[in-house]
Parts: C-alpha cells; structure tokens; sequence
C-alpha cells in the first residue's frame, strides 16, 4: 500500500486541541471539523489540505487529550498520511482506527521541506522524497493495520470480517 502527496510541515508536539480546538467539538460532522482542522497554526491549512496532503512532524504528534475528533477531522480534510518522529499512543491508535495512515520516521523533518513530493510505502517501511531524491526508513506497518486502513478503518474492517452472518 502507497500513499503519495505533498508535505506540510509541523514541529513537535503538536496537540490534539491544536488540531481541532474544543470550540468546534459542538458537531459530529467530519466535513465541519475538516474546516476547522490546525487553523491556529495554519490558517490556510484546509485549502492545502483539500487536494491531499502528507503531514510531516516532529516527536509526540497528536499529544493531549483522546478526542478521536483530531484524526477524523484531518483525515476529512484530505490528509492522506501523518509522518512523524513520534507519535502519542492514543493519537496514533485513533487514527489507525479511521483508517489513517500514520508512519514513524526519525529523520523525517531534517530532509523534508514544505511542498516536497513524498511517496510512502506502508508496506515496507519507506519513505521516498520524490522531490530531494531521497530514500529514508520508517516504520512498516503490521499486515493487520494495512488490512485496518485499506478497508477504511477498524469498524469497515470488522464489518467485511464479520461478513452477512455476523461471525468470523
């Protein structure tokens, strides 16, 4: 499984009430968060995002509360993948759960600059930097995560397991 786009960069410890504020928790719609989605440090980041994008981050991405609202609303807005240094165990299991893909990779954000072109194979592991001509090692992600973020997320998963019987 690949993902390709183009990077958007962000530091460390970006939070999850930096991604999507607590004003905005009013709605369910994931489309309305998606509007609202890392305005504090980016205002244009829904325009960019809405072509599909890779964010590109540091240590502890997706730090603070549980809210699942974060990877709903990124994911919405046309992020197609989260590279980071790190990332916070609640964030990265809430975004595995919808299907977002999310890769840890050390090196990232000192051979990445905004608007490179990045090709990301889940699969094994590898970060390409089209636009730099650089191959970085990442994470590769378990078969039964790929299976997870392929089907759409883990209710989309259990859903084609379960099948029309309703039993594994």
């Amino acid at each position: 499984m690949k993902v390709r786009g183009k990077a958007v960069i962000f530091g460390d410890s970006v939070n999850t009430d930096v991604i999507i504020p607590s004003k905005y928790l009013t709605t369910l719609d994931p489309n309305e968060l998606a509007k609202h989605v890392m305005e504090g440090l980016d205002p244009t980041f829904y325009e960019k995002a809405r072509g599909g994008v890779i964010i590109v981050a540091g240590k502890n991405f997706g730090c603070g509360s549980s809210r699942e609202h974060a990877p709903i609303a990124l994911k919405h807005a046309g992020v197609k993948c989260i590279i980071a240094k790190s990332f916070a165990r609640i964030f990265y299991r809430n975004a595995i759960n919808i299907g977002l893909p999310v890769v840890e990779c050390v090196q990232i954000l000192e051979k990445t600059d905004n608007d490179d072109e990045l090709l990301v194979n889940l699969a094994v592991g590898e970060v390409v930097n089209l636009t730099k001509n650089l191959r970085l090692q990442a994470s590769k992600l378990p078969n039964f995560i790929l299976e997870i973020i392929s089907a759409g997320g883990l209710v989309e998963h259990l859903k084609r397991r379960l099948g029309k019987n309703g039993k594994l």
